[in-house]
């Protein structure tokens, strides 16, 4: 029987987004704050997610020793390092989140049936590498907060009372949306960048954020006059608020997930599912694709 088992590691490592082909006022467009001479550092979270059938004991892999090899191939060298300097393949290209990433696959992959590589610089931002070439994913997260009111206005008080039961209640309610946006994209190899991060959290910020935050949707947002603002045409109507800006920087959109509460989410794909095109994603199926 197949199956999937993830191993979580963790390094402390700092780097520095600084190319010598660029003058500084270039590099300094370019990457802001991240070109410090002195540099800047993280605490990355790392999950390896290998696939295999169950042996004889139960196990897909025995995890002491994938522990061992995560650590003699990946931890133990990355850990307390400047990345600039550590391995070779970040001196050609920048130490992005996505190209640490795929650099970390390429050196577990002779040792371990992976099946993805997911790397948190910190717990806003994160990669995802699935072994197809220079494809990576990269994921920002952020929140608004809002009001909404789920009722038709064709319908009755009593039946939209039926249908959404207390989210019908005339005066509304609210939440703290915590929004998730992954785009994907070809990892430049000198860069090491899907897009340019500050002009991805900028699309964000720009066309979701500000003009989201601290309002009523159904009264502040044009386009929930006549659709009913449930957390699944939320995240579509933010998929598309987003394609041609998420488009404009160079990359593709990938996936908007919507957090509602603890208890609520919805996803929806602009591109196939990884639930489809990558047996680690099948623990997420998409809820919403239309």
């Amino acid at each position: 029987m197949k199956c999937i088992i993830d191993r979580r590691a963790q390094f402390s490592a700092s780097h520095r987004y600084w190319l010598p082909e660029l003058s500084e006022a270039e590099n300094l467009a370019r990457f802001g704050a991240c070109t410090n001479e002195k540099g800047h550092g993280h605490n990355y979270v790392l999950y390896v997610s290998m696939a295999g059938d169950l042996d004889e004991y139960g196990m897909v892999l025995n995890l002491s020793d994938v522990k061992h090899v995560i650590k003699q191939e990946i931890t133990s060298q990355l850990d307390f390092s400047f990345l600039n300097d550590v391995w070779q393949e970040f001196q050609e290209t920048l130490p992005t989140t996505e190209h640490i990433a795929r650099v970390i696959w390429q050196r577990l992959a002779p040792h371990l049936p992976l099946v993805r590589i997911q790397l948190f610089e910190h717990p806003e931002l994160w990669a995802d590498y699935y072994g197809n070439h220079m494809e990576a994913y990269l994921t920002i997260s952020t929140h608004f907060s809002a009001a909404h009111r789920l009722a038709r206005p064709d319908l009755s008080y009593e039946k939209n009372c039926e249908i959404y039961g207390k989210c019908a209640r005339p005066n509304g309610h609210g939440h703290n949306y915590h929004l998730e946006v992954t785009i994907k994209g070809e990892i430049d190899p000198r860069t090491g960048m899907i897009a340019d991060l500050v002009a991805f959290q900028k699309a964000v910020d720009d066309f979701v954020v500000e003009p989201f935050d601290h309002t009523f949707l159904n009264k502040d947002i044009p386009y929930f006059a006549e659709v009913v603002p449930t957390a699944e045409n939320i995240a579509v109507h933010i998929r598309d608020l987003l394609k041609q800006p998420i488009a404009e920087i160079g990359a593709h959109l990938h996936k908007v997930k919507l957090i509602e509460s603890p208890n609520n989410s919805c996803e929806v794909y602009c591109t196939e599912p990884l639930s489809l095109a990558h047996p680690a994603a099948q623990r997420e199926p998409a809820l919403v694709q239309p």
